[in-house]
């Protein structure tokens, strides 16, 4: 099998779309390297009965409110249904926004089905040509499309086992390995199939897959008349199902019509007409036709290994996850964080967004007037997704301003979920002591992360992470900071699981490999 995908290319200021067919790699010039990933994925199933059409528009928006997930590029495939050697495809590099137009957004006006996926690259060659999921394959049952958040701990291993077997891989994403993995197991078990009717059913086909791999994914995977939603047994990334309503079939108290079913990486994708119907288990596999969502397979799960990292940072805060809406965990962060380190200040304030939660539980703990000393700039991105230092500090500066008022002579707390590398919170003490705060009081509302995560999140390397290689007073004194304290390992434990309903089949578990460096399995590298 090969790879088959379009992808934008910057050549001396143009963009050109390419569609790229590579059976092997052919040396330095030709061999596109990728990076791994930390992405948002999503599918769309239009309802039986229901006419398709705006399927496209649909996704899109639930791709814009998974933006926080990835920034880099958005890819979307989409199948009639009926084809099973034809995909609908449209990617481009830049934000949702920026990838999508009218017109090739209705080139999906007959697509039942469609796969999204936002990229957050955490690594590769700078300059390099960047792969835009959801990545296409060509099978013996017809294409499949793949979309992937996570990263493969055994990777080196599974590659070796392709590479050996002789097929070429065009790229070193752990998802096109995926993609080769399935396509042996569908074309192992191709001679099992009585009839073509029977092709868009690989169910048995990614289970044999999923028995190989190990961790890190959450998975959704399309072939012509069908979605699967598949996660590790360890359960370390996100992924949720949900039934959509139409706004004049949808009352919350009464069950109607469906008019699609999707899967996602966060609850927050869901339109306000939907519900929530659970979260992928795992090692689950979830099958999504249109008539329905069914589970069709249950694979023994591992010690679950949910990243603690979701809580703290990277999930938007209207999201559940584990029964529980990640806004209460990052409020009850904040109370504990007030209880192990408090201070006297004058007022708490917060590094804005996903900090503002911390702040919010910390102050009504301590009693201590919240105040907002930052402002900050919405179109500039993510600072921890940017893919270089250089333009993390450069994101830092334009993305927050300074209300001079209540920060002129206040000692002010100020408080931040997390701080990984160090490069940007420097810069921010820095601006409220040019515009006269008396102190700068540091509380960080998680532990801190001293460990490299090898599962998708980026934190590739322990010479990056300052706490791994400076005290705690250091780290104050460098930032210059009057004093620096984080959330403790058993605090955020506490906060995390406060809320969460314990699920009588399911048990609960959380990976801190990057606060603790206890990893949930053993490492390839």
């Amino acid at each position: 099998s090969h790879l088959v995908d379009d992808f934008r290319r910057v050549d001396e200021g143009r963009i050109t779309t390419e569609r790229k067919i590579t059976f092997t790699n052919k040396g330095d010039e030709s061999r596109i390297i990728y990076g791994k990933r930390m992405c948002g994925i999503l599918g769309l199933i239009v309802a039986e009965g229901i006419a398709p059409g705006d399927l496209a528009y649909i996704a899109v928006d639930a791709l814009t409110s998974l933006q926080h997930r990835g920034t880099e590029s958005s890819g979307l495939v989409g199948t009639n249904g009926i084809h099973k050697n034809y995909f609908e495809i449209a990617k481009g590099c830049g934000l949702v926004k920026d990838c999508y137009t009218n017109e090739s957004l209705n080139k999906f006006v007959e697509s039942v089905a469609v796969l999204g996926h936002n990229r957050y690259s955490t690594a590769g060659m700078k300059g390099a040509i960047n792969c835009v999921q959801p990545f296409v394959v060509h099978t013996a049952v017809g294409l499949i499309a793949i979309a992937h958040n996570g990263e493969l701990v055994d990777a080196k291993q599974r590659r070796e086992e392709v590479l050996n077997a002789g097929v070429g891989l065009s790229t070193d994403t752990d998802s096109e390995l995926i993609a080769q993995l399935i396509s042996k197991s569908v074309a192992i078990n191709l001679k099992c199939r009585v009839s073509e009717s029977s092709f868009g059913d690989i169910s048995k086909e990614l289970a044999v897959t999923m028995s190989s791999l190990r961790m890190s994914y959450s998975l959704l995977v399309m072939t012509y008349d069908r979605i699967y939603a598949l996660r590790d047994p360890y359960g370390n990334r996100p992924l949720c199902v949900g039934t959509l309503y139409s706004s004049t079939q949808y009352d919350p108290r009464v069950p109607g019509r469906p008019y699609a079913y999707m899967a996602a990486s966060e609850s927050c994708a869901l339109p306000s007409k939907s519900v929530l119907k659970c979260e992928v288990k795992p090692g689950e596999i979830i099958e999504i036709t249109r008539n329905g969502i069914r589970s069709v397979c249950q694979m023994e799960p591992a010690s679950p290994a949910f990243c603690v990292f979701e809580y703290v940072y990277f999930a938007r805060c209207d999201s559940f996850f584990e029964g529980q809406q990640v806004q209460s965990v990052r409020e009850e962060c904040g109370r504990i964080l007030a209880e192990e380190s408090n201070i006297d200040a004058d007022i708490v304030s917060t590094v804005p967004d996903s900090a503002t939660a911390a702040s919010i539980g910390f102050a009504e703990k301590s009693g201590i007037r919240y105040e907002q000393v930052l402002h900050r700039n919405s179109y500039v991105g993510r600072s921890f997704i940017q893919p270089n230092t250089e333009l993390r500090q450069k994101s830092v500066t334009k993305k927050f301003g300074v209300i001079a008022r209540n920060v002129l002579d206040k000692r002010i707390v100020l408080i931040d979920d997390s701080i990984v590398r160090g490069n940007t919170m420097g810069i921010i003490v820095r601006l409220l002591k040019e515009h006269g705060a008396k102190e700068v009081h540091l509380r960080i509302a998680s532990p801190p992360v001293r460990y490299p995560c090898f599962m998708g999140i980026n934190i590739p390397s322990t010479k990056e992470l300052i706490a791994a290689n400076r005290s705690i007073d250091e780290i104050s004194e460098e930032f210059g900071a009057d004093s620096v304290r984080y959330l403790s390992v058993e605090g955020l434990q506490r906060a995390v699981v406060a809320g969460i309903k314990r699920h009588s089949n399911w048990e609960i578990g959380h990976c801190m490999a990057c606060l603790t460096g206890k990893y949930p399995t053993n490492l390839d590298w």
